[in-house]
């Protein structure tokens, strides 16, 4: 069963996955129109999408790692850098462009039926583009620098997606559908997302963290909660996949089996977070 728009429920075979692949053609319209929209107007146009990442490489290396010297301890430090930010930028861009994708569609949500999941599933979808036009910077800046390393070490690469792929997908229809009743959701998540980039081991890494916390004699299971963070994991796991010079000890224990819990966790996190998206949706178009 489905909802229409008049919250009245319509027998869809297959289920919402078939509804939703039955309208694909309409999912990636709404993706190109998506990124479209980012450079509008632009005369280079989605060549932007390759100067934005490259400059913010080059800015990265020369004043972090150069200038402010944060690159002390840290080999190929510009590698370690963009690879953390790369992998939550996808998150962040995700869980914004899904959080306002129900507002920014009020015209087709109040016209005409459609499964209204699709709309937080076009900004994840622009996300991703945008997030593998970075991951070729990277990996062209990796070759660069020599900094890759083993073949077999780059097969993090897919857990690591997989598992912020779903933490994106669970806030994202989540907050979307929130959105629409209180329209304050939006500018918190933002705040949200700031304050996540800090606290995950993106500009520094996960070992000085772990000393910090032995040295305050703050309890181990603190450390763990922040380590078990799903942004953490992922973004420990991206690193893997690119930075060659890091050490076993640059990683917590058991990586990946602290991701395969996190990503059940995340998966329960998801069904949850679309049966209320189901439960909010009928009175979507008469809240906008």
């Amino acid at each position: 069963m489905t909802t229409n728009a008049r919250g009245l429920d319509l027998p869809v075979r297959g289920g919402k996955l078939r509804e939703i692949w039955d309208r694909r053609d309409l999912l990636g319209l709404l993706v190109r129109r998506d990124l479209q929209a980012r450079y509008r107007d632009s005369v280079l146009g989605f060549l932007w999408t390759l100067i934005r990442p490259i400059v913010q490489f080059l800015m990265y290396f020369l004043v972090l790692g150069q200038f402010l010297r944060a690159a002390e301890g840290i080999p190929q430090f510009a590698i370690f850098l963009f690879a953390g930010l790369t992998m939550y930028s996808f998150f962040a861009e995700a869980v914004q462009g899904s959080t306002s994708s129900i507002l920014a569609n009020a015209g087709l949500v109040k016209k005409i039926y459609l499964p209204r999941e699709i709309f937080p599933l076009a900004s994840v979808g622009a996300a991703g583009f945008m997030f593998l036009v970075q991951c070729l910077v990277l990996l062209g800046g990796a070759i660069i620098f020599q900094a890759l390393p083993a073949p077999v070490e780059m097969l993090w690469f897919f857990p690591a997606v997989l598992l912020i792929l779903v933490y994106g997908l669970a806030f994202g229809i989540l907050l979307s559908a929130l959105n629409v009743y209180l329209r304050d959701v939006q500018y918190v998540t933002d705040v949200v997302m700031m304050l996540a980039m800090w606290g995950s081991p993106i500009v520094y890494a996960w070992t000085m963290v772990s000393d910090a916390f032995r040295t305050l004699g703050l309890p181990s299971w603190a450390l763990e909660v922040y380590t078990n963070n799903p942004i953490t994991l992922g973004v420990l796991a991206f690193r893997k996949a690119f930075w060659g010079a890091g050490t076993a000890a640059d990683y917590p224990d058991n990586l990946l089996m602290r991701m395969l819990i996190a990503g059940l966790v995340g998966l329960v996190l998801l069904a949850v977070s679309h049966r209320v998206f189901t439960r909010l949706q009928g009175n979507f178009a008469q809240e906008m």
